[in-house]
């Protein structure tokens, strides 16, 4: 394959991962022989679809999560992981990472979307809150309707930590690939209101935001997740 390969690991999907590593389950089977041996790992560049603005040795970053599990078990390029800033505020986290997606385009790293002018990411993994929240994109926050920003922060997130960064609308439905990877009861009515098809409700939960202009959705849900449908 000659192009290279993207992965952006957001918050909600590292922490169930976790929580099944943490049960003696593998974590990923990437990591396991023979999948890590078969892989090209030095085609990935690796991003976050969101993050915290913590350090990356707090305990609720997504950086250290995705490190202590995934990235220190596979030989991916230190140089292709695209973690934040951690010493900047908020808004520089966001706007640096922006500038570094942006710095990539014109490397020709990153491509951009014929369709809508954002970057077009060949993979995202998505995972979802209870609430519906997708990324750092809560149910009737703001952020849902920016339009021209690649990555915004908030500073009022209801989910603990406050402050955070995450890709906007435009860039996570410009993907070539979204995975859906939902797990647990408790998500089983925001999927029902999203794939069920009688949602009647006139305020879209983030999960039913996520609609790629050019790309696939592929939805992964376990038994709790589908128990609604």
């Amino acid at each position: 394959m000659g192009r290279i390969s993207l992965l952006l690991l957001p918050s909600t999907l590292l922490t169930s991962l976790k929580s099944a590593s943490t049960k003696g389950e593998p974590f990923l089977k990437l990591v396991e022989p023979p999948y890590v041996d078969s892989v090209d790992w030095a085609k990935w560049h690796v991003f976050w679809l969101d993050e915290r603005v913590v350090p990356k040795d707090h305990a609720d970053s997504n950086y250290k999560l995705a490190y202590d599990n995934f990235l220190s078990k596979v030989p991916v390029p230190p140089g292709q992981v695209y973690a934040i800033n951690d010493a900047l505020s908020a808004e520089g986290a966001a706007d640096d990472y922006e500038a570094c997606l942006k710095r990539l385009v014109d490397a020709k790293v990153l491509d951009l979307s014929a369709a809508t002018g954002f970057p077009r990411f060949d993979l995202l993994l998505v995972g979802m809150g209870p609430d519906g929240h997708v990324a750092s994109l809560f149910p009737g926050h703001p952020l849902l309707n920016e339009s021209q920003r690649w990555v915004a922060f908030i500073k009022d997130s209801p989910k603990p930590p406050p402050e955070r960064i995450t890709f906007t609308f435009p860039v996570i439905n410009s993907a070539s690939n979204i995975a859906m990877v939902i797990t647990g009861s408790s998500k089983a009515e925001p999927v029902r209101r999203a794939l069920g098809g009688d949602d009647k409700s006139t305020d879209l939960l983030p999960v039913q935001m996520v609609a790629p202009k050019e790309g696939e959705t592929t939805w992964f849900l376990d038994k709790g997740a589908f128990s609604s449908l």
